[in-house]
């Protein structure tokens, strides 16, 4: 079962076209992202210090996203590597089940001191697999 994460769209996400940008969708990612991390790891990250760093992002608009629309965001690992995890993402109509859009993508865990990659904390993989 996937984490889900309500999305507020704001009057600043639309274009010209009244429809959300393909950029305010990857701040949309990026917010739930947070949220799936926060949630699973059970803790209040300090971002400018945390030892996962995105490498890698695909996005797929599939539809149109309104202002008004009533969205969700599905967040979900569905590999788990040695040094590394992958990140499914939706944005959902909440009342209509449509996926909007797709987000794929790949988190590295990194040694700051080192700059380096490392093995992905076994706490993480432990969470991980408990909140899924």
């Amino acid at each position: 079962m996937p984490h889900l994460t309500s999305i507020q769209i704001r009057l600043s996400d639309l274009d010209s076209f009244g429809h959300v940008n393909n950029g305010a969708q990857c701040h949309l990612f990026d917010f739930a992202r947070m949220n799936y991390f926060e949630t699973v790891l059970k803790t209040k990250i300090d971002w400018t210090n945390f030892d996962l760093v995105l490498v890698n992002i695909t996005l797929d608009f599939r539809q149109q996203i309104r202002l008004h629309d009533n969205m969700i965001c599905q967040t979900e690992i569905y590999e788990m590597g040695s040094r590394s995890m992958k990140m499914r993402q939706h944005l959902v109509d909440a009342n209509t089940e449509v996926i909007k859009s797709t987000c794929h993508s790949t988190l590295v865990a990194i040694d700051r001191e080192k700059n380096c990659s490392k093995e992905v904390p076994e706490n993480y993989k432990r969470l991980i697999a408990v909140g899924e």
